[in-house]
């Protein structure tokens, strides 16, 4: 049976749609950075979103590419490398503003932690130390050579933070998202009380009427998915879902996703999202 969590309020005043920071406040830090998910916990984000990887040893990284090239000044593939291979990389100076720099004018005194690759372990202590509820919003990346084993090692991980049972008031503060069905599946097989999210790039007829996978309660879609099917929203509603869609940041789009009634805005710009909801 698919585990309902109550749809948000619609009544008039500020708007209740959760804001959710992209891989952390990417616009302004690298992604997957301790720097870009402070800002976003400093910018007011209700949420962090990130990307899990397993690695050659067994670690969880927040890692978005199957490769590092990308985002490091390294090569190769995130679960072909060690927790110390991929330290040894530098994942934030790919990314810098029009003067050189991505955050501080002297940035070789910056501390080294904020470039190095981040686990999801610190990056779970970083949420429990930000004096508020901030939500994780963690998304597994398949196919991987790992396979079942990076669910295992995430819930285990949740577990050890306290992060698989829901409260009288809540559900957990983390919630596990997927473009595969069947990665949710091992996580609510596992831990029943964490929220899944089913990612979607596309709307497959199977998942027009607002239907999805067994055991799931919140769809995914991306922001194209409404610009082509706004009423996928209400239909999603009317299914018992919530809404939370991604990758919203115009401002155009923000419209369309308040107008719509979505229930979580996944962004790279929480602070100017906020701002244009009347949050903050």
């Amino acid at each position: 049976m698919t585990t309902a969590y109550p749809l948000r309020d619609r009544t008039p005043g500020p708007s209740p749609i959760s804001v959710v920071a992209h891989r952390g406040a990417s616009e302004d830090a690298p992604e997957h950075t301790l720097a870009a998910y402070r800002r976003a916990i400093e910018d007011g984000a209700d949420a962090l979103e990130c990307d899990v990887r397993l690695t050659a040893d067994g670690h969880l990284v927040c890692v978005h590419d199957r490769r590092v090239n990308r985002t490091s000044n390294g090569r190769g593939a995130v679960s072909a490398l060690e927790l110390a291979d991929l330290a040894a990389l530098d994942f934030g100076s790919w990314k810098e503003d029009e003067d050189g720099t991505w955050e501080a004018p002297d940035r070789q005194h910056e501390d080294p932690e904020r470039v190095s690759v981040l686990t999801l372990e610190r990056l779970l202590e970083l949420v429990s130390d930000a004096g508020r509820r901030v939500e994780l919003a963690i998304e597994t990346k398949h196919p991987t050579r790992w396979a079942g084993q990076v669910e295992d090692r995430l819930v285990a991980l949740l577990a050890r933070f306290g992060h698989t049972k829901a409260t009288a008031e809540a559900p957990p503060p983390v919630r596990v998202m997927s473009f595969s069905a069947r990665s949710l599946h091992r996580v609510r097989a596992a831990a029943p009380d964490i929220p899944g999210v089913y990612l979607m790039q596309f709307l497959t007829p199977r998942h027009r009427d607002g239907r999805l996978p067994p055991g799931v309660g919140i769809a995914g879609p991306g922001v194209r998915i409404l610009r082509a099917h706004p009423e996928y929203v209400s239909r999603a509603h009317r299914a018992g879902h919530q809404v939370h869609v991604w990758t919203v940041n115009d401002e155009a789009d923000v419209d369309l996703c308040e107008r719509l009634g979505v229930d979580a805005i996944i962004t790279n710009r929480p602070k100017q999202v906020r701002a244009q909801l009347g949050l903050g």
